[in-house]
């Protein structure tokens, strides 16, 4: 018996289904993955906030005093906010696309 091709639409349907199959089985929002990156971040965040307040105090001092340029010291204090709303960021712009 030979093979027998199938109509253009049936394709379209076919690649749909395979596709919404991989989209369920990549979702991992209560995985173990998941969990261990939230706790790993939860940590870091809680271990970096006492030396990100001394670094934006010693930042602060430097410029003060004119051993950097206040440039340097905004450049810090915003890589400072964006490391911790970093998630914040990524909820607001999940959000924006409805993810």
């Amino acid at each position: 018996m030979p093979f027998q091709r199938l109509p253009a639409a049936s394709h379209s349907v076919l690649t749909a289904a395979i596709l919404t199959c991989l989209a369920t089985c990549a979702r991992a929002d209560s995985g173990p993955f998941a969990t261990g990156a939230t706790a790993l971040q939860t940590n870091l965040l809680t271990i970096l906030a006492p030396v990100a307040v001394i670094a934006v105090m010693a930042l602060g001092v430097a410029a003060w005093f004119n051993r950097i340029s206040w440039g340097w010291m905004v450049g810090g204090v915003a890589g400072i906010v964006l490391v911790f709303g970093a998630s914040q960021v990524v909820t607001w712009v999940r959000g924006l696309f409805g993810v």
